[in-house]
């Protein structure tokens, strides 16, 4: 039997190395395109962890999924198309508005043009990869309301402290509760419009083209391997560089905001699922765990023993949300989908690996500055 080739754009970076192994592992034939951000990979691309993990495993292309050209040559011979490609800092996408429009949207339509109209094309399933922030603030529940789903967070209230999601009718706190695949989305940023409008628009053509699609909204993915380069996204490896540059951590808000972390094997292990499955749809992808910030800085700190200030300040950006967790009960039930890894043991490995790795420098600093010019960093 031979095996089915897959595409994976952003197939370098932190999510599609470990897929791209794993896919190898299973005598799957893989072909990658990623641009090697230097955001992601560091101004020289030769010493990224993650590209060296796949180098010379498989058939490599340097190009963007902007470029119509770019996906000609990474699309031949391909069966499946699994998306990872996409900017992802979700505060960035507030004042790089274009930028995270050109790649996630109109990236994904030169995408879906092809698979439309070119006749010579084999692709017969896609995999996308969505995110937890198109629900925005996410499912609630208000003692005189019932179900609500909170817009955003008013400065007027965060000014003062008051950090809580509340009613969007009564305006009094609300309760989280778990977020499951038909609740409302209404993204509170400029990214998680971008992956809304990428879910959506492939669902839609996927339907209409007879193509097999199934999205998957990610929550907050983490793990050996995450870019430790990356200032505006990866909240353990922002941490994990502060750290092991001596900086002190300055917690947003009261540090009680929480966060679902999916341990990357976790992940792939649900993307492959859905290439492997018949189901289409959408489907959440998280640990069924629930952490707070402050939790998640204490324990860095701890593991790495290292002597440094945690202070949780109060300062908070426009756009963040307060919690979710995700409900797994469609991902369980229609693809067998079981998390394994528990954060105590998840952090644990990420962690190691981090001490293995050389010490970035800590960038973070600057990306908070360009927040505070913008307007978006209180």
């Amino acid at each position: 039997m031979t095996m089915k080739r897959v595409l994976i754009t952003g197939g370098a970076g932190f999510i599609g190395s470990s897929l791209a192994l794993k896919l190898l592992s299973k005598n799957y034939k893989v072909t990658v395109l990623d641009n090697l951000s230097p955001q992601i990979h560091g101004d020289n691309p030769s010493d990224s962890y993650t590209l060296n993990l796949i180098k010379d495993k498989l058939d490599f292309i340097i190009g963007d999924v902007t470029r119509s050209e770019d996906w000609d040559k990474a699309l031949r011979d391909v069966n499946i198309v699994v998306h990872l490609a996409a900017e992802t800092g979700t505060g960035q996408s507030m004042y790089q508005v274009q930028k995270y429009v050109e790649t996630n949207i109109n990236g994904t339509a030169i995408l879906l043009d092809k698979i439309v109209n070119d006749k010579n094309l084999a692709v017969d399933r896609l995999v996308v990869a969505s995110s937890r922030a198109i629900y925005g603030e996410g499912k609630y529940e208000c003692v005189t309301h019932g179900l609500v789903y909170p817009v955003s967070r008013k400065e007027a209230h965060m000014s003062q402290g008051d950090f809580e999601a509340k009613c969007p009718i009564c305006d009094e706190t609300v309760n989280m509760l778990k977020t499951d695949e038909s609740s409302m989305s209404h993204p509170t940023s400029v990214y998680g419009y971008t992956k809304k409008a990428q879910e959506e628009m492939s669902i839609l053509v996927g339907e209409s083209a007879g193509i097999p699609v199934v999205a998957f909204r990610f929550q907050n993915v983490y793990g050996p391997g995450q870019s430790l380069k990356n200032p505006y996204t990866g909240i353990l490896s922002i941490f994990s560089t502060q750290i092991k540059n001596g900086s002190d951590i300055n917690i947003f808000e009261d540090g009680k905001e929480a966060r679902d972390f999916v341990y990357i094997d976790d992940v792939v292990d649900a993307i492959i699922l859905g290439i492997e499955s018949k189901e289409v749809g959408v489907y959440n992808v998280g640990s069924d765990e629930l952490t707070d910030v402050s939790t998640v800085a204490k324990t860095l700190a701890d593991k790495y023993k290292a002597d440094v200030d945690i202070k949780v300040s109060g300062n908070y950006r426009l756009g963040d949300i307060r919690s979710n967790i995700a409900d797994l009960t469609a991902i369980s039930k229609d693809l067998g989908y079981t998390p394994k890894v528990s954060f105590a043991n998840g952090i644990s490995q990420f962690v190691d690996w981090v001490e293995s790795q050389e010490v970035e420098e800590d960038r973070y600093s600057k990306s908070i500055q360009e927040m505070k010019e913008k307007g978006l960093y209180k």
